[in-house]
């Protein structure tokens, strides 16, 4: 981004003047028709043809609270009006197309739906009869074919409620089914999993609670009841939800889908949309100012100003298999509070700092610890994800620690240690392979650690045990090998090619720090010494260059006990 946001987000206009900046550069690359978004040339699971619907209609997840709360943009306008005409029209070159069981489809579906749901006076009433009857038939197919069990049940709410507002033909029973059937994940205290995943990531927060919010603020009349449930859990999860964010706005690095960025804080923003108020608008709105801040310091977009597929930078090593050029816009969904209207209290609310938070706080239905460090949060976690996955699933679950400061890494490859980069967690090498935590059979969160009983190669068992201290953490790993191995166990990856860059290794001890960031880990119990491991560029998520410290253990045929303290 060509602006420094630092300071300069308060009123309405000033959020109107961030989102225009971010998808005004969007406008040449639209097609000829407007219904085709051309972003770059990576590939995803879905077909070139839906990846240009995807990029087409992930900004109108920004532009559709714009226009809602009164933003006006004639060429935004002209293009949504056109695009979906083309787009839905069997006779235009630029058809999206029939869809089919598991379409990518069906994603992009919600946030047009999201547009005529809230902003019919610009995408709806302005279309012909027979391009309405059109568009309307395109969104129907999203019931007759099966769906995902996982948060996609609620795109079909999505539709089915603004077929239904438009006087369309809608399915009354699947729309009852998919809410019956989001209600299913429910799992207690304000938390979600994502459907048969059992994963507790953010897609709780900015699909689930997001889609569960919007369709409290649209059908309260119709539906007050569920809407009520809807308000009460989003306020039970967001007293937990917090502790992922630091006091300078970062939220934690931890899950799939990482490379929507900014949609980390959209929760909050669907929580003013719907009038839930967990917090003070003032801590909202101060939540909401860092963490966008703190986004548009990094350098995620490229040189015409596009999102990046990538986390703190652009990085296709650790997207996912869905993840296309025009994926990250879904980071917009954090502007849904510009529907608010301009009396709101929010435009001239002064930003405050995080509410009084407790140090550290067992997130039980996340299966999760968290401790907050002065300047960054730390969250241990036992490892446990489902076997499947779209990307580097053992790095974006399976570590140790996750931290707002420090990131994780992904792997090159499980060939070399530094191909590896097993940052945060203990990693065997074995015949010429790394092998790391993969599959947790048992775990435990309290208040004080996490317990987990994972193997990472046939013959090896292993229980860990992570105690958080006020300098980092404590791990003790009880080691059952049928084998004479080595196993790493990894700090947190440091960011190098920095001021103050400094890198120690001692016998039994290995340290690395830059001017703002530091992590030493240190042998307490175990056969083994101190090592650099010098990461690859671009494994680590926030960070191009990185290096690990690490304890180099000597594992012996048995019983095996090692201790090690990482200090950050």
């Amino acid at each position: 981004m060509k602006s420094n946001w630092e300071g300069k987000l308060n009123s309405k206009e000033d959020f109107r003047e961030l989102l225009l900046e971010i998808v005004r550069p969007l406008i040449p690359y639209y097609s000829e028709e407007k219904a085709e978004l051309a972003l770059g040339v990576t590939a995803t699971t879905y077909n070139q043809k839906t990846i240009r619907l995807e990029a087409f209609s992930r900004p109108l997840w920004g532009l559709v609270p714009f226009f809602a709360g009164g933003g006006r943009d004639d060429d935004f306008e002209e293009i949504y009006r056109k695009g979906l005409a083309a787009g839905t029209d069997p006779e235009n070159r630029e058809y999206w197309g029939h869809c089919h069981t598991f379409d990518q489809r069906f994603v992009e579906m919600a946030a047009i739906s999201y547009g005529l749901i809230l902003t019919p006076d610009k995408l709806w009433e302005p279309l012909s009869e027979r391009e309405k009857d059109n568009l309307a038939s395109w969104l129907y197919e999203i019931n007759e074919y099966e769906l995902p069990v996982c948060n996609w049940v609620l795109f079909a709410v999505l539709v089915n409620i603004a077929l239904k507002k438009l006087g369309k033909k809608y399915d009354k029973e699947k729309l009852e089914k998919y809410l019956q059937g989001a209600d299913s994940f429910y799992l207690g205290d304000g938390w979600y999993q994502d459907g048969d995943s059992g994963q507790k990531d953010y897609y709780i927060s900015f699909a689930i609670h997001f889609y569960s919010l919007f369709y409290a603020k649209v059908m309260e009349e119709e539906d007050p009841d569920r809407c009520s449930i809807y308000k009460e859990r989003a306020e039970i999860f967001a007293k937990q939800f917090i502790y992922w964010f630091d006091e300078g706005g970062a939220s934690l690095p931890y899950g799939r889908s990482l490379t929507y960025r900014f949609s980390q804080v959209s929760f909050f923003s669907a929580c003013l949309m719907a009038g839930v108020e967990p917090f003070s608008v003032q801590v909202m709105k101060g939540l909401i100012v860092r963490h966008l801040c703190d986004w548009m310091k990094k350098p995620i977009f490229d040189r015409d100003d596009i999102l990046t597929i990538g986390y703190g930078y652009p990085n296709l090593v650790m997207g996912e298999r869905y993840n296309g050029p025009g994926s990250p816009y879904w980071a917009l969904k954090t502007f849904a509070f510009l529907m608010l209207p301009d009396e709101h209290p929010f435009w001239k609310a002064q930003a405050e700092p995080l509410p009084a938070l407790d140090t550290q706080k067992a997130l039980f239905h996340a299966d999760m610890l968290i401790h907050r460090y002065p300047g960054h949060v730390t969250a241990f976690v036992p490892g446990k994800y489902s076997p499947g996955g779209h990307g580097q699933t053992p790095a974006k679950y399976g570590k140790f620690a996750y931290d707002t400061c420090f990131a994780f890494s992904v792997a090159k490859s499980s060939c070399e240690v530094h191909e590896a980069a097993p940052d945060s967690m203990l990693a065997f090498y074995i015949n010429g392979y790394v092998y790391v935590r993969r599959i947790c059979e048992d775990f435990q969160v309290t208040e004080q650690n996490v317990t987990s009983r994972w193997v990472p190669y046939e013959g090896i068992k292993v229980e860990t045990v992570i105690t958080p201290t006020k300098k980092g953490h404590i791990r003790r790993h009880l080691i059952d090998s049928d084998r004479e191995c080595e196993a790493y166990d990894c700090g947190f990856a440091v960011e190098i090619d920095v001021d103050g860059e400094k890198l120690e290794t001692e016998e039994g001890c290995a340290k690395a720090e830059n001017c703002y960031s530091r992590c030493s880990v240190n042998l307490v119990k175990g056969e083994g010494r101190g090592e650099i491991i010098i990461a690859d560029p671009n494994t680590n998520l926030l960070h191009p260059m990185t290096r690990i410290p690490a304890i180099r253990y000597q594992i012996h045929k048995g019983k095996n006990e090692i201790i090690t303290e990482i200090i950050i």
